[in-house]
């Protein structure tokens, strides 16, 4: 039994060290340096080898089951579950075909079978039945998800949503690396409507982040998962620590640090929209480090900086509307209503006066020369310096993005340069000394034979 145990935490130690939690995806795609490593640790039978190369596909294959039809038969009466669209920790998302219209929606299969609690002592089912409630009450916005259906079991609860196309604002956003100010604009507008929203209905969201922002087909956004949404008078306080790291408000962390603190209310959705804007401007948040400990410390210190490249080209009133919105003290950090009024989200009115044939001509023909130039910026290349390419690379913005897209992919992680980092730091990486080993292993073994 020990030695199992102990080949047991040979397995797990080295795929903890090579994946994320949870992350079959990244699993599958790193399998064979996993395998390779889990080959080369002493007194490790092949049995073990194979059972961490069949672990990605058994996990995938076992969360692809769907409920038997026994289970759910008004679900099944009513859609046609297809394809997976995502998954959780207890939960899927499946693409469905409502059977009498032939319209798409998305299924949320939640698993309620297990007895879990969360840090408030909720069940799953119970905390799935706290979400339908608050999904109803703020039902109605255009720019919240739309709850179509439930259907409950005794061991599966099924939440079917309007089904948004283009998926999260994360993945977009890591596709593009970072969003123009007129983009974020629309996008923050957005957002800030359907937070006055929830919060004119006396609900906290507690978990704004892009992945819980989805796009539909205009992309629009859909403020979604209530998960950790709470009813909350005006004068309460929360004290529970809930939420994404990157995305925790000062007053959220304290509330779980201090007894002696004051808690926390609705202003921690408008830090987390803050950190949103900050992302969707330069591509990275602004309190991002590897090291999670150091992270909180500077959300808690609200330290963070408009950093050169990057910020160089953004006009004033967003990096205003930041600093608005990141105050550590929650009593002066501006709310939904305020946020709306701010000037970075107001047209700039033309000043009418007396009809002026002349100037109107002239104002045509440079608006038609402006347009044209516009459309040639689309083929004409951005002039280039060698000289600067080989000093600074990262200060051309066309090799910034590059370079930010790549590093996303190879990480899988938010990447920020600043004091403490910097992206040139990603690419030293050491020699896999173990792995070459192996490698030259492999290569004495068949000159031998």
């Amino acid at each position: 039994m020990s030695a199992l145990s102990s080949c047991r935490n040979v397995v797990y130690g080295c795929v903890a060290k090579h994946m994320t939690p949870l992350s079959i995806d990244c699993f599958s795609e790193r399998k064979e340096e996993i395998v390779a490593k889990v080959a080369s640790k002493a007194l490790v039978p092949q049995v073990v080898v194979d059972m961490v190369a069949n672990l990605g596909h058994r996990d995938a294959d076992e969360m692809d089951d769907l409920p038997d039809e026994d289970v759910a038969k008004d679900f099944y009466a009513k859609y046609e579950p297809k394809e997976v669209l995502g998954r959780g920790v207890s939960s899927t998302v499946r693409r469905c075909i409502e059977k009498e219209t032939g319209r798409e929606f998305a299924a949320k299969i939640i698993d309620v079978s297990a007895d879990l609690e969360d840090s408030q002592g909720l069940t799953l089912r119970e905390a799935s039945l706290r979400e339908i409630n608050i999904l109803r009450l703020v039902a109605g916005h255009p720019y919240i998800i739309e709850l179509h259906d439930v259907f409950e079991s005794n061991t599966y609860v099924f939440l079917v949503f309007e089904l948004c196309k283009n998926g999260e604002l994360f993945d977009y956003l890591t596709s593009v690396v970072a969003l123009s100010e007129k983009k974020t604009k629309a996008i923050m507008k957005q957002l800030f409507e359907g937070l006055h929203y929830i919060h004119s209905n006396n609900v906290v969201h507690r978990d704004l982040k892009p992945e819980n922002i989805l796009l539909d087909d205009n992309y629009n956004i859909k403020i979604s998962d209530f998960g950790f949404a709470r009813l909350i008078s005006p004068k309460e306080r929360l004290y529970d620590l809930c939420g994404t790291p990157g995305y925790l408000a000062p007053e959220l962390l304290r509330a779980s640090m201090y007894e002696n603190s004051d808690g926390y209310g609705k202003e921690v959705d408008l830090w987390a929209c803050g950190v949103i804007m900050y992302t969707l401007l330069v591509g990275f948040p602004p309190f991002w480090h590897r090291k999670q400990m150091v992270m909180l410390r500077n959300i808690m210190e609200g330290k963070y900086e408009f950093c050169s490249p990057e910020w160089d080209d953004i006009t004033d009133q967003p990096k205003d509307l930041i600093k608005k919105l990141l105050v550590i003290e929650p009593n002066e950090r501006i709310s939904a209503t305020e946020a709306l009024k701010h000037s970075f989200f107001q047209a700039v009115r033309a000043r009418v006066g007396p009809f002026n044939a002349r100037k109107t001509f002239q104002l045509a023909i440079m608006a038609v020369r402006a347009m044209i130039r516009i459309k040639r910026l689309k083929y004409t290349p951005e002039p280039l310096s060698l000289e600067m390419a080989k000093i600074n690379p990262y200060r051309i913005k066309t090799l910034r993005k590059a370079i930010d897209g790549c590093a996303f992919r190879v990480y899988h992680h938010w990447v920020k340069r600043g004091e403490v980092q910097n992206r040139a730091a990603l690419f030293e990486n050491r020699p896999k000394v173990e792995v070459k080993l192996l490698y030259m292993q492999s290569i004495a073994m068949n000159t031998r034979s």
